[in-house]
């Protein structure tokens, strides 16, 4: 039963933003990307609050789920954003691999970030501080505008074979990671205690965040330094190897016996992931410039609905 809920808990986030995706990117069309960017930050700000001091299942789930709205607006906006401000393309891809980058460096500090401050302070302190950063960004407040772009349609796109294909590439590399995060420290937590007289130290709660740290090294490593190496290779070939890579890594998962053990494979899946998306992110948008018009609310709906659908079925 505790189980099935970490796995609800953790897969309403993603649900919610399946759902909410395609609407932000159609809303887009009509208010600009500043506006969802705004309400995106209140709804983190409430999910952030009611994570701090709910102690509730349903309350929690709530809070959960806002996170998935929140993270609806700002994802898509904040690509589209990006693929607006910098038309060439060898720019854009070397700057929506710093801003995949950055995505990464979030995680890689939140992971021990908030097992640190959970054991040793308690659940409340992560979120309160988390409460604090995000009211703090009142940049968004100064930005916000509306106008009238030109939408493309969801039937011209899903009729694209090209932007399907890198809509599955990044939904399949994706599922890696939305497997391991549910199981990973439930395993950890199951296991290597009754084999602490194999280690040199038991597991704490947090050192659980610590195991992922590998993945998001990799996935930092990835997106920042493959942009570029993906555009002048070729985005599809570079792909096709990550993808390999990919592969390799969740395979070699199962068999490691130790924590240490697991630090490459979870390394490998992190690079790999990274890599898949720097070089296919950018190029969503290339596809827009080339075949449609020129807004990309709909296309980084849909890339971002591929994410949520892989979280919410891992």
């Amino acid at each position: 039963e505790e189980n099935g809920r970490v796995g609800l808990l953790l897969s309403s986030k993603a649900l919610v933003q399946l759902v909410m995706n395609p609407v932000v990117g159609a809303v887009t069309a009509h208010v600009g990307y500043h506006l969802p960017l705004f309400i995106g930050s209140i709804n983190l700000l409430v999910a952030a609050l009611l994570f701090a001091f709910g102690e509730r299942f349903m309350v929690l789930l709530l809070a959960r789920s806002l996170q998935g709205i929140a993270s609806a607006c700002i994802s898509v906006s904040g690509m589209c954003l990006v693929a607006e401000q910098f038309p060439d393309d060898v720019v854009r891809s070397r700057v929506m691999g710093v801003v995949l980058g950055s995505m990464a460096l979030g995680v890689l500090l939140g992971y021990p970030f908030g097992s640190l401050l959970y054991d040793f302070v308690g659940k409340m302190a992560p979120f309160l501080i988390i409460s604090v950063a995000v009211s703090l960004n009142g940049d968004i407040l100064t930005v916000i505008f509306q106008r009238l772009i030109v939408s493309t349609s969801w039937h011209r796109l899903l009729s694209d074979c090209h932007v399907v294909l890198i809509a599955g590439a990044i939904w399949v590399s994706t599922s890696t990671m939305a497997i391991l995060e549910p199981c990973m420290p439930i395993w950890l937590m199951e296991n290597i205690k009754p084999q602490c007289k194999h280690f040199c130290w038991c597991l704490q709660k947090w050192q659980l965040g610590m195991v992922f740290i590998p993945d998001s090294v990799g996935y930092l490593l990835g997106t920042n330094f493959f942009g570029p190496v993906a555009c002048n290779l070729g985005r599809w070939r570079v792909a096709v190897s990550a993808l390999m890579l990919v592969g390799i890594s969740t395979v070699l998962v199962p068999s490691a016996a130790s924590v240490t053990q697991l630090a490459v494979p979870h390394f490998g899946l992190g690079l790999g992931i990274g890599v898949v998306d720097a070089a296919l992110v950018p190029l969503l948008a290339s596809l827009m410039d080339s075949r449609y018009a020129a807004h990309y609310g709909s296309v980084y709906a849909l890339q971002q609905m591929a994410v949520s659908l892989a979280y919410s079925l891992g």
